[in-house]
């Protein structure tokens, strides 16, 4: 090989572009660039290393990094060992800064991490302050005799099917009344009017049922008392009233009606005990106590009004219609006949709702109007 002023004859290394020879020759290893494949540093450390000439772009390139004894050396302004002794102090010099500029990075990544770390810490000491605010006022507010009172109320409320909005002026009279009702207590008369009249938006299904329950109850309390009929007779229309047919059956089972003298009596324990296997949908065992109610007092409404409700429910219904004759000639209103005909016709299904509209409107399409269909038909209320 030519001598060269680049070349050191006394360190002497193969010479590859593809390898980082010329990097570590020159003392820049520690730079990147210069053992980068295809660098423009490498590239010129090659060129130098080959015994290239340097151009003042290459010098100037050296320059910006800090390769200041290679240029000079290139220039031929130093011999080789003193370039070596300036290039080891200044490869030194970066390897420090390089490790001072890492540390510092380290610091700042390890500085943000602990900012992080504090604001993340602040966050959740903020958080646990507002759930340990929030748990405190919810121990206060729950603690509060008004808040209490307002949750019973809600709670009540619910039990009895009451969503919606109470009017200012029935909201203290239905509280009373509902707190009574859930107490066990039953209501007078007068508030069981004030209910079905002022507050009739409020007499829910669950209130109702809750209603003729207790009213139940007592009566049949009353009639296991004195053993009088009659109190039977009143606690099975009330058991009948809120669903509970079969606790009218177990009543009305312990009373024979051919040992009472009254025919009367016999005809109401017949017609409410005829109702009662109407309500379980033995309507075999209906038809025979209406027929006997009927038989005993021929003139009373009450027997054929049953008749007709059986009859109208399995599918009788000029039968049905006849026996609701009869019963308003005997004093049975046309709005009694009518309500007990809507309740009928809407608890159908489908199939039997048709065919009882069909012969409904067929007898008097003005008086049975509401049979025609619609787009929602109204849900059945409360047996009056």
């Amino acid at each position: 090989m030519p001598s060269s002023p680049l070349c050191d004859p006394q360190r002497e290394v193969s010479v590859s572009p593809e390898c980082d020879s010329a990097a570590v020759y020159y003392y820049a290893d520690d730079l990147p660039d210069a053992s980068a494949p295809g660098s423009r540093l490498q590239n010129i450390l090659i060129r130098l290393r080959l015994g290239g000439r340097m151009t003042s772009l290459s010098a100037a390139y050296l320059e910006q990094h800090g390769l200041r004894a290679l240029q000079q050396f290139a220039k031929g302004g130093l011999t080789f060992d003193a370039f070596r002794e300036l290039a080891l102090a200044e490869r030194s010099l970066r390897i420090a800064a390089a490790s001072a500029a890492k540390q510092a990075r380290e610091a700042q990544q390890r500085a943000r991490e602990a900012q992080q770390q504090a604001r993340e810490a602040a966050m959740q000491a903020k958080l646990k302050l507002a759930r340990e605010q929030a748990e405190s006022a919810r121990r206060a507010r729950e603690s509060d005799p008004k808040y209490i009172a307002k949750i019973k109320d809600q709670e009540l409320r619910a039990r009895y099917g009451i969503d919606t909005f109470i009017e200012q002026h029935c909201f203290a009279g239905l509280m009373s009344l509902l707190k009574s009702v859930d107490a066990g207590q039953r209501l007078s008369g007068e508030d069981f009017v004030w209910l079905s009249t002022v507050a009739k938006e409020y007499f829910s299904r669950e209130l109702w049922d809750a209603y003729h329950h207790l009213e139940a109850e007592f009566l049949a309390s009353k009639f296991q008392r004195t053993g009088d009929p009659w109190m039977a007779v009143n606690a099975s229309g009330h058991y009948r009233k809120c669903g509970q047919a079969s606790e009218a059956k177990w009543l009305l089972d312990t009373i024979d009606a051919d040992r009472e003298r009254s025919p009367k009596l016999q005809a109401a324990l017949c017609t409410t005990h005829g109702g009662v296997m109407r309500d379980l949908r033995r309507w075999e065992e209906g038809l025979r106590l209406g027929e006997r109610a009927h038989a005993i007092r021929p003139m009373d409404y009450r027997p054929c009004t049953l008749l007709g409700a059986i009859h109208m429910e399995t599918g009788n219904y000029s039968l049905g219609q006849e026996w609701y004759e009869k019963a308003h000639a005997r004093g049975a209103s046309l709005d009694v006949i009518d309500h007990e005909l809507r309740n009928i016709f809407f608890r159908a299904d489908a199939a039997q709702q048709s065919e009882m509209r069909t012969f409904l409107l067929r007898e008097d399409p003005i008086r049975f109007a509401w049979a025609r269909p619609r787009g929602k038909e109204n849900k059945r209320i409360p047996d009056s």
